[in-house]
């Protein structure tokens, strides 16, 4: 079972998870024995007209009640101290794991399923968990110890029990078998229930500028609508659990009152004995109620289990090797070595096809092309989000998988295609790689980035609060303070991937003269999708179709390549300057 593997992460609470059942013990032996009790007060003292018997027998079931109720509390405490801070721990491992996932990883694991693992998911296991130190523990007791004093207490009526045992239990037994896929299917469409609401919560804006409201509700509501015709469905098929169990409890009831009246007016059994047989024949089914109830709520938690146990087995695609370098200070000269490059693991659909090309220490490299032709995807491979799929990619020589992933990306600042900025200051978002960088370094990096101005316009500054996601900020401001943050590493190699297409053409030339100054020893890779952006680029790379279709500088390009002579004419026009740039 999934559900047991999950059990190891309960071993810090080893005291409270032992104590809860022990506590749990102590109520059920206190329950049983109330019966007897009652037996007594009728058989010798109401019937012989003891009073003495009758309180002092009563005042003995106050005192095992009180003691029954210390266990019972004291289980639930223990219990929850237990299952909370498993249900913690394991959210926390969940989450770590999460983080040291790579692109590959979370390319298919998507966030909706991510988020529904980390938190319905552990949910479930977690609320079985302190169940089973409570119920599981009391039900099969009291099944067990009910059955026993039932026997002892009446051996002729013992034939009820086991007449409706098996029936109970073949019926539980049924239900288990089609809660377990019920329920996996349940929490898929939980899965799907999740991201589309995640889908439609970041794209918003979109969605409203499309007026396509009317659209995502619907496509809400029919997920809405399938998780819920699922867990009807679901909670529908092992309904017929307790209506079962309380069929085979009443019969059980009415079996009871006929023979075991049979007997006492025979002179064979004694009222309180009959009483007291019926108390722990009603206990005995009322404990494969619970235990019915319980084993439901852990067939959908090993559906969880299984869900959450995948991600934990989920390895990431980028392992550093065991004697990855640790140190590591490039002076940033970058090679690709006959790089193919595919996103399926087999190989198939390369987006980059035998790239090769060297980028000294200061030069900065352009690289261009249509959408699609795998722009972005060259660039992810200098940090390895991605390993190659063949070839290789060095620094300074060095492998970059023979490199530790922290060593190698510390030396690598990045400022993607999507500005993403967390909730926070701005000073905490651009120092985000560098959170020990002094505030002038910090200012530093806002002013190569031409972001000091219009952060020195709020209110706050630089402690003006980040809204989620940066709601506050503009596309330009955002990308501009992503830029910063990735200034403020120092990097030895820069990477900025399409990250001034949001600021105007004055803001941008600014910023490349500051990336000048910067970058003077240091290597830069600039995605641009305007021409103009890469106008003074040491080289530039014009891709298609995942190829090398032209290398060199901009007049070079100009005069020897087709593609990128298009491209500068229909951005620029053909009257521009022919020589324009380096």
């Amino acid at each position: 079972m999934k559900l047991s593997k999950l059990f190891k992460y309960l071993k810090p609470y080893w005291f409270s998870a032992i104590l809860a059942p022990l506590l749990m013990v102590l109520e059920v032996a206190m329950d049983l024995m109330q019966p007897r009790m009652i037996q007594r007060i009728v058989d010798e003292g109401i019937s012989q007209l003891n009073l003495d018997v009758v309180i002092q027998t009563g005042l003995l079931m106050v005192g095992l009640a009180l003691v029954g109720a210390v266990g019972g509390v004291g289980c639930t405490v223990f219990s929850m101290i237990a299952s909370q801070g498993f249900g913690t721990d394991l959210r926390s491992i969940l989450f770590r794991k999460v983080q040291s996932f790579s692109f590959g990883n979370l390319d298919r694991l998507e966030t909706g399923q991510i988020i529904t693992r980390l938190t319905n998911d552990v949910t479930q296991v977690q609320e079985v968990v302190s169940m089973m130190l409570r119920i599981m523990v009391r039900a099969p007791l009291m099944l067990v110890g009910s059955v026993i004093l039932a026997i002892l207490t009446s051996p002729r009526l013992a034939f009820l029990l086991v007449v409706l045992g098996p029936i109970a239990l073949a019926v539980l037994v049924w239900a288990i078998n089609r809660a377990y896929p019920l329920y996996s299917e349940v929490q898929r469409r939980l899965d799907k229930l999740n991201t589309v609401l995640q889908e439609n919560l970041a794209g918003v804006r979109v969605v409203k500028a499309f007026v396509r409201a009317v659209h995502e509700i619907w496509r809400f509501g029919s997920a809405n609508d399938s998780l819920m015709a699922q867990t009807i469905h679901a909670a529908r098929t092992v309904a017929v659990t307790g209506p079962a169990t309380s069929l085979a409890l009443n019969i059980g009831v009415v079996g009871a009152v006929w023979f075991g009246g049979l007997q006492v007016t025979g002179g064979g059994m004694k009222t309180g004995e009959l009483i007291a047989f019926i108390n722990y024949l009603m206990r005995t089914l009322m404990s494969l109620t619970f235990v019915s109830m319980l084993v439901m709520r852990a067939a959908r938690a090993e559906a969880s289990a299984e869900r959450v146990q995948e991600v934990l087995n989920n390895e990431p695609d980028i392992q550093d090797k065991s004697d990855a370098l640790t140190a590591f200070a490039p002076r940033g000269r970058v090679v690709f070595e006959n790089v193919t490059f595919s996103y399926d693991s087999d190989g198939h659909d390369p987006v980059l096809k035998g790239i090769s090309f060297v980028a000294e220490p200061g030069q900065t490299v352009a690289v261009l092309g249509a959408t699609g032709s795998g722009k972005s995807s060259l660039i992810h491979l200098i940090p390895r989000f991605y390993d190659v799929t063949d070839g290789r990619i060095t620094i300074d020589g060095a492998d970059v998988r023979d490199v530790h992933a922290g060593a190698l990306r510390r030396n690598i600042g990045v400022a993607l295609q999507e500005s993403v900025l967390f909730t926070g200051t701005i000073r905490d978002n651009i120092r985000y790689g560098r959170p020990d960088a002094t505030d002038e370094e910090v200012v530093a990096a806002a002013k190569a980035a031409q972001a000091h101005e219009f952060i020195s316009q709020f209110p706050g500054g630089y402690d003006s609060e980040v809204g989620q996601r940066g709601v506050n900020l503009s596309g330009g401001q955002k990308q501009r303070i992503a830029i910063a943050r990735a200034l403020l590493v120092q990097p030895t190699v820069l990477i900025l991937d399409d990250s001034t297409s949001p600021v105007d053409v004055e803001t941008e030339v600014k910023i490349q003269d500051a990336l000048e100054n910067l970058m003077r020893d240091r290597t830069s890779f600039i995605i641009a999708q305007r021409i103009s952006t890469v106008l003074k680029a040491d080289k530039i790379l014009v891709l298609d179709d995942g190829r090398i279709a032209a290398e060199g500088r901009h007049g070079e390009l100009l005069a020897a390549s087709p593609i990128y002579r298009e491209i500068y004419e229909s951005q620029l026009g053909n009257g521009a300057t022919a020589n324009g740039g380096k």
